[in-house]
């Protein structure tokens, strides 16, 4: 898991959390003093816009600002350049001509683009700054006084006075307020404020007031609301932005469709462009409007949107006839027409089509991925970003469907151990049978319900010697439920022997190329553990019949030898830990972190089974840990918070009843609720004693995306006084780069511990400890730039060296591999000049002494090595050869952590790139050659890239031959050897199936037999297996793994590139005194290369088998092609005997 990524809340978490965050911004601002003002007013210029953009976390070579005035048409992408204007901005001054604002993308000229997450930035005039997507109004280089100022005291319109241009008759809903008295206050596009408190508002119809406002050339209003003594709704803080015609504001979201009419109303005269354009700005992405100001009466289009995959209870249809205008920003709402369709009939005048785009009213848009969408005259559909047109009407009248399917039959129970496996027979329907329904009872835990996608259901984790009895419906997709089958009983046997723990292997960790795993998306060995949590349906995994879940360890037992027949001897797998959150198969939402989470394991195949099961086979284990943070719920142990719910006519669906005596565990359903996802245990209607959040239970003037009141403290966040400031931070990171990033929370679901704290710190270490005495091989450290380094090199990591050390001795203990996530996402050797935010510098000891107070010496140590810069942090050799010789590493500044190296990684779009980036940044890590190196991961690919490596399979294996012949330990995510999901977005939450990501389940690729007989050799294989096991890439790494497994200098050397020319060409030599071996190689990479200054002897090649001898202290080599390499070995007899051909030709090594 990586900063500013990816673990998406979902709606309703959004929802609240934004309240939390307000609310306690509200409550900041009470306690300073201030009074937040009702409203804000732009400084006015001259029909110019002079716009400040902000550069540093961008940290682009070009700016260049693409924009159109309002009413106007776009410039040419990539627009206009920008000046510089003083340190970390740039500016540009624009002619509105008669235009009183713009809409606004920015870009570096190639093709990277901020345009507001797709909806463009709506600038006003006069100084406009843009910062990190906030828009402001004072000038950041102090060279004027524009800025905001209060309203303007100029009179409002006279009420009486006829309208002679666009006007505006806004709605405003009364329910939620209950104010006796509602005023307008307001100021047109370009114009004046009315005075304080603005025009009264007279009544609609009921639950709301109105007011038409002239706006005279005005194409749009600011707005705020009040009720005349002091109470401002100004959309928190923001104003409203309104258009002309009907305009509706319901608990601040902005819709168009007026609710006291049975009419539709008429699309917005106003020319105004779509505002999300497209997720990339461009040329063609923002429509530049029609200078037509009417639509003349003739054909229409009905449209019909679904909502099965956005989810949206609220939909606006933003369009433009062809040659027409564009509808006012939202455009015009859409009727529910039955569930999941939303339609809306419009006028297109004389045009064929028209341009549509979709909103939810609340700034999320469906734009057609930026190409907008062609809608025909007729009834048209859109549905999963398809039109069809003639389409017939999805909500005509059809007859329900009340026939129940046919009782499941020919139920049988069988037991094994403490599982029971219980089939049936399929049932039968009129429409199709969707799933089906079993009830277990029997044992101390009651009566359960299980929702099931199959005729098969294994349940384990039952009780001992117990009898329990099973029965099944079936469902269909009206909801419909068949009566109870028969009743199947079976009694369990004895619990099966827990495995003794097991001994880490304890060699070299260099030597051991990783092969890494998502558990829960690699392979199923037993679907009874399989969840899909509360997100199962929303995100389409249901559908797909996907649970999240769903890889576990018996499945990665059961394709050990897969991974071995690869050629990996190590394997790194996402968290263990019992995890609790909506969506949180990764692992990396800990909950209980001494407790390895039960959706992983089995009856035989517990943890530790995984772990003696790989290291019988010698495999190591690399456990995926987190010290940064936990779960939004906390950690179980040391605090969990609990937040304000009640279970009444809105919310009851959403928190569960108490059940005294159950326990999450995140398998075992609870009987009321019928969940696994049970979350009785973390809310209340009272507010707990000495709990701090301010507001408890107050309803607010939010709406969860269902239309149910939101209330105060009713979700976890740092700032809202639920987490105590010993175990958690109290804010949110707002510098990446800076000393926050490191005592602030990411994101609302990772709750950010307080690790300068004693009893945090003895939680984490006491967790992990279970792990190390287990035999585990190794952590890979999840977010470790989160944690200060002084805090790893004082607790952490020789806590960790104590551990080892104390279970398996010191020998063994200097090889537990400890490599941190230091993400980094620059091309630059220190992350944008900061030295506490780069992956080298988490390889290195403290240099000075600090005060014995944790959370003192984390901000000394920062501000000390900040001042001390980039050119003043210690350098090593230890990668390096003394021109043909290895020598002994020094190891004495070593922090104990070593790194991902992030900046290979982000260069592997091309493997050039990658070698020359990766030998930069060597000289400043303590020992590269424990760099772990791969291209792409669970988070993302090369330069940040969002989807799964495309660079094709070509590319793939230069990659491959680069990673596995360098320094460093070459790691591979599972699926790449046949390039599993390329160009697939990596993650987008549970916003899309799981099906569609690059996290998609992995077992189909790897179902039937298979049986590895020794590293890289498969014996024999049957059913899907044996197809992937002949795919081209799974040749080249079986064949790479056999070759670096071959020579140690490719291993564990020390490399140079003195004397050597050509693109991908060094030398490594490997040297140890004790075991008498001396290993050393001249590689290449795809390119020629010459070698000089060697030493002469006989070389063999381990790709072709091809001797030279060498006399004069020089050797050139042929380029042997993209993707194929060669490695002569220089064979010093004996032990150290060149190896000669190392396995058998394949696409790319020959």
């Amino acid at each position: 898991m990586t900063r500013r990524a990816r673990h998406r809340r979902r709606p309703i978490a959004a929802v609240l959390t934004a309240v939390a965050a307000l609310t306690a911004s509200l409550l900041s601002t009470a306690q300073l003093g201030v009074t937040a003002s009702a409203a804000t007013d732009t400084t006015a210029g001259s029909n110019t816009a002079t716009v400040f953009y902000y550069t540093k976390t961008s940290n682009w070579s070009t700016y260049n600002l693409h924009w159109a005035p309002d009413g106007g048409s776009w410039t040419t992408a990539p627009g206009t350049a920008m000046q510089a204007a003083c340190t970390d901005w740039v500016k540009k001054t624009v002619d509105l001509g008669s235009a009183t604002g713009l809409q606004a993308t920015f870009n570096n000229g190639s093709g990277t683009w901020d345009n507001n997450g797709g909806k463009n930035y709506s600038l006003g005039t006069g100084t406009v700054v843009v910062k990190d997507g906030v828009i402001a109004h004072s000038d950041p280089c102090g060279t004027d006084n524009g800025g905001t100022t209060t309203p303007s005291s100029s009179p409002s319109p006279s009420p009486g006075q006829s309208s002679t241009g666009a006007s505006t008759t806004v709605y405003y809903y009364t329910k939620t307020r209950n104010w006796s008295a509602y005023d307008l206050h307001y100021a047109p596009n370009g114009g004046t404020w009315t005075t304080v408190p603005g025009v009264a508002m007279e009544a609609a119809c009921t639950d709301w007031v109105k007011k038409t406002v002239d706006l005279g050339t005005a194409t749009g209003l600011q707005a705020t609301f009040n009720n005349g003594s002091g109470t401002w709704d100004n959309n928190g803080g923001k104003n409203y932005a309104l258009g002309t015609g009907v305009v509706t504001v319901k608990d601040g979201v902005v819709g168009s469709t007026a609710p006291c009419a049975t009419g539709s109303p008429s699309p917005s005269a106003s020319a105004s462009s779509s505002p999300s354009a497209s997720a990339s700005a461009s040329a063609s992405a923002s429509p530049s409007p029609s200078a037509s100001s009417s639509t003349p009466a003739g054909k229409s289009a009905t449209v019909f949107y679904s909502t099965a995959v956005v989810g949206w209870s609220i939909v606006n249809l933003h369009y433009a006839p062809a040659g027409g205008s564009w509808t006012a920003v939202p455009g015009v709402g859409m009727q529910l027409a039955c569930p999941g369709w939303y339609k809306r009939t419009v006028d297109l005048g004389s045009a064929a089509t028209m341009a549509a785009t979709f909103n939810n009213g609340n700034g999320t848009w469906d734009n057609n991925n930026g190409a907008n969408y062609v809608v025909p005259a007729g009834v048209s559909t859109v549905q999963n970003s398809k039109v069809t047109a003639n389409a017939a009407d999805p909500c005509a009248a059809v007859v329900p469907d009340t026939t129940a399917p046919s009782a499941p039959g020919g139920v049988a129970a069988n037991a094994t151990d403490t599982s029971i496996v219980l089939t049936w027979e399929p049932s039968t329907d009129n429409v199709g049978v969707t799933g089906y329904q079993v009830t277990r009872s029997g044992g101390t835990k009651g009566t359960s319900v299980i929702n099931v996608g199959s005729t098969v259901y294994s349940d384990s984790g039952l009780e001992a010697r117990t009898v329990y009895t099973y029965t099944v419906k079936a469902l269909d997709a009206a909801g419909n439920v068949s009566a109870a089958s028969a009743a199947a009983v079976a009694t369990t046997g004895d619990a099966p022997p827990a495995a003794k723990p097991g001994e880490m292997i304890g060699t070299d960790p260099r030597k051991d190329p990783i092969y890494f795993v998502l558990t829960a998306r690699f392979y199923d060995g037993d679907t009874s553990n399989d969840r899909g949590g509360n997100q199962d349906v929303k995100s389409g995994n249901a559908a797909n019949d996907d649970p999240m879940f769903r890889g576990d360890f018996k499945g990665l037992v059961q394709k050990l030898d897969y991974i071995k027949g690869l050629g990996f001897s190590a394997i790194w797998i996402t968290p263990v830990v019992l995890n609790r959150s909506d969506y949180d198969y990764h692992g990396y939402h800990g909950y209980d972190f001494y407790k390895v989470d039960p959706r992983l394991e089995s009856a035989g195949a517990s943890y530790q089974d995984l772990i003696n099961a790989a290291h019988a086979k010698g495999v190591k284990i690399y456990q995926d840990v987190v010290y940064n943070h936990s779960s939004r719920w906390g950690a179980k142990g040391l605090y969990v918070p609990t937040v304000y719910g009640v279970r009444d006519a809105q919310w009851s669906w959403y928190y569960d009843e108490k059940q005294p005596g159950f326990e999450y565990d995140g398998l075992t359903v609870e009987p009321k609720s019928g969940k696994s996802y049970y979350n009785g245990d973390l809310w209340s209607t009272t507010q707990p004693a000495g709990q701090t959040c301010v507001g408890w239970g107050t309803p607010t003037q939010y709406k969860s995306p269902e239309g149910y009141t939101i209330y105060n403290c009713q979700w976890p966040s740092p700032t809202s006084g639920m987490f105590p400031s010993k175990y958690y931070h109290q804010c949110w990171i707002g510098n990446w780069e800076g000393e926050d990033s490191r005592s602030c929370w990411l994101a609302d679901d990772l709750a950010d511990f307080n690790t300068e704290n004693a009893e945090v710190q003895n939680y984490l270490i006491g967790a992990y400890n279970k792990y190390i005495d287990m035999g585990v091989d190794g952590f890979r450290v999840d977010t470790a730039v989160h944690v200060p380094r002084v805090t790893w090199n004082r607790r952490f990591l020789p806590a960790i060296q104590q551990r080892v050390t104390q279970d398996w001795g010191p020998a063994k203990a200097q090889n537990f591999f400890v490599f941190g996530e230091v993400a980094a996402f620059v091309n630059d050797k220190w992350n944008r000049g900061s030295v506490n935010h780069s992956a080298q510098f988490y390889t290195w000891k403290e240099r000075k002494d600090y005060t014995s107070d944790d959370v003192q010496a984390a901000l000394d140590q920062y501000n000390y090595e900040e001042q001390l810069g980039t050119g003043n942090q210690p350098t090593s050799t230890n990668a390096f050869l003394d021109g043909n010789t290895y020598h002994a590493p020094d190891h004495s500044k070593f922090s104990g952590m070593n790194i991902i190296d992030m900046r290979m990684h982000m260069n592997f779009g091309d493997a050039h790139n990658a070698f020359g980036n990766g030998k930069d940044s060597d000289d400043s890590t303590n020992d590269a050659t424990y760099n772990v190196v791969y291209v792409d991961s669970h988070d993302y690919g090369p330069n940040k890239s969002s989807v799964r490596y495309t660079g094709g399979t070509d590319a793939w294996a230069e990659n491959m031959a680069l990673m596995w012949t360098f320094r460093g330990i070459p790691t591979l995510y599972y699926g790449s050897e046949i390039e599993f999901q390329a160009g697939k977005q990596i993650d987008c939450g549970p916003s899309c199936p799981l099906a569609t990501t690059g996290r998609a389940y992995y077992g189909d690729h790897v179902e039937g037999t298979v049986t590895a007989s020794d590293f890289s050799v498969v014996s024999s294989a049957s059913g899907a297996v044996a197809t992937t096991l002949q795919q081209p890439l799974v040749k080249q790494v079986q064949r790479l793994n056999q070759i670096r497994r071959a020579v140690p200098a490719l291993q564990m050397g020390q490399y140079s590139t003195e004397g050597v020319s050509g693109g991908m060409s060094f030398k490594r030599r490997y040297t140890d005194a004790t075991s008498g071996v001396d290993s050393f190689a001249l590689v290449t990479v795809t390119d020629a290369a010459t070698f000089t200054g060697i030493p002469n002897g006989t070389y063999k090649d381990a790709v072709s088998g091809d001797v030279r001898t060498v006399t004069n202290g020089a050797m050139s080599i042929a380029a042997p092609g993209k993707g194929n390499l060669r490695v002569y070995v220089l064979d010093l007899g004996g032990k150290n005997a060149a190896p000669g051909k190392i396995g058998t030709d394949g696409p790319y090594l020959k």
